[in-house]
């Protein structure tokens, strides 16, 4: 006897228009919970089910980033009956082929990837491309996936974005402005577990629109709004992730220079970055623990086994661990790494003058070029804490870059003269880092004796 999978699926908004739009390109933007990953997850598998032979992706920027996120939701929202009965079964991959999804029935697939690891998935043909969290990829990664959309068992060949809104000059908002790519913008009231059928608010609902509603700046206007626009008073204007976020350190940064930052918190981020310094004097953020509710000694932790697994270090040791002032946060973190830590240069000007230095200037009337001299790897982040997820908050440095701004004055407008203390945790680490290498001297570390 065949097992047929059932679910009943509510899509409402932009992921039900999605399902019977067959335009080339097309962008599901929206703020964050409304349930635009599902709906494209949701048109891509029923997709495949309808139509033999048809061959999908699912992609992300890189393949790190798929599994916690993406696949969880594809398999807990989308596509779990169905894995369940076997009628898709999944394929973890070979020499040959990449990890995959395949269609018991009618020999569909979906392959799933990152466009850091091209070789395997860009070597084959698609009917459709699913992209979450769009926004971070180049135009080039767009349009390369573009031209696989010619495998020829759909009707119709198209590719998928899912995304927050970023500022209104990103590529993707240009693309639409400039009638490559259509546009369906996603709200809250389209998500059926925040919102009820007469558009009343459901109890989950509640909660998750209260704390979305208490965000400010940028991020309230795009994630709780979904409006394309950009901070305004941003502090690092040249801020570019087509240029500062790489998805790997380089080759032969085995034994660069490595330093440690630290921006001490509980309620707020504790936020550790792990820096290494090429031989040009160029700092690489390879690593960052960004977490808020846990104690000092749990961080130290963490870090060392990743670091130290066994005692037994897999990377240089840090030159110097760089910390915020909390005399007895200092203490804690010394005495669990075992390492000697230093004070951070805490000059806010002259740091944050010398971080906007190292992201680089494009050469302009009056003031010359400055080289790119500061980079984050994309998939740095060790762990995603949850509770800042739902809250609507930055979880890493790259996260807060966008809408960290200066301070406003009493008409409302930017000072320029100090940053609003606010999602600034990675920034201040950062900050301190810079600082240490480009306004002071170079400390040596020292190893303290266990039960210091």
């Amino acid at each position: 006897m065949t097992v047929v999978a059932e679910r009943r699926v509510q899509l409402r908004g932009a992921a039900r228009r999605l399902l019977s739009c067959r335009d080339d390109e097309i962008l599901v933007s929206g703020p964050a919970g409304t349930g635009k990953s599902v709906g494209g997850l949701t048109k891509l598998h029923l997709a495949m089910m309808k139509y033999p032979k048809a061959r999908g992706m699912i992609a992300r920027k890189t393949a790190a980033s798929l599994g916690a996120s993406t696949l969880d939701s594809w398999r807990k929202n989308v596509a779990g009956p169905s894995l369940a009965t076997g009628e898709v079964e999944y394929f973890g991959g070979s020499t040959s082929e990449p990890p995959q999804y395949r269609y018991r029935r009618n020999g569909s697939v979906i392959v799933i990837g990152g466009l850091d690891r091209p070789s395997k998935i860009m070597s084959s043909e698609y009917d459709m491309i699913v992209c979450d969290e769009a926004t971070e990829f180049l135009v080039q990664d767009w349009e390369s996936l573009c031209t696989r959309l010619r495998s020829g068992k759909m009707p119709y060949a198209q590719i998928i974005g899912m995304c927050n809104p970023d500022a209104e000059h990103h590529w993707l908002y240009q693309r639409h402005l400039a009638g490559g790519l259509t546009l369906m913008e996603s709200r809250h009231e389209d998500n059926p577990a925040y919102f009820d059928a007469r558009g009343e608010l459901t109890e989950a609902g509640r909660t998750y629109i209260g704390k979305l509603d208490k965000l400010t700046g940028v991020r309230y206007w795009r994630l709780r709004k979904g409006k394309w626009v950009a901070a305004e008073g941003l502090i690092y204007e040249s801020w570019d992730p087509a240029v500062h976020l790489v998805d790997a350190l380089p080759p032969g940064s085995e034994q660069w220079t490595r330093w440690w930052s630290v921006d001490f918190g509980y309620r707020n981020p504790f936020v550790l970055q792990c820096w290494a310094e090429d031989g040009d004097g160029r700092l690489w953020l390879y690593r960052e623990i960004y977490m808020t509710g846990r104690l000092v000694e749990d961080h130290a932790r963490q870090i060392l086994a990743i670091v130290a697994p066994g005692g037994r270090w897999i990377e240089p040791t840090p030159r110097a661990v760089i910390c915020d002032h909390d005399a007895e946060d200092r203490a804690t973190l010394e005495r669990h790494l075992h390492m000697s830590t230093v004070a951070a240069k805490k000059d806010v000007t002259t740091g944050i003058e010398a971080t906007q230095a190292r992201l680089g200037r494009v050469a302009t009337e009056g003031k010359p070029a400055l080289p790119v001299r500061l980079f984050i790897v994309r998939d740095a982040l060790v762990e995603r804490d949850q509770a800042l997820v739902d809250e609507g908050k930055p979880t890493s440095t790259k996260e807060e870059m966008s809408g960290y701004v200066w301070a406003p004055g009493v008409d409302g407008k930017p000072l320029r003269e100090e940053p609003l203390k606010k999602d600034d945790h990675g920034a201040d680490a950062m900050r301190y880092m810079v600082a240490e290498v480009d306004l002071g001297g170079r400390p040596a570390l020292r190893t303290l004796r266990r039960g210091y």
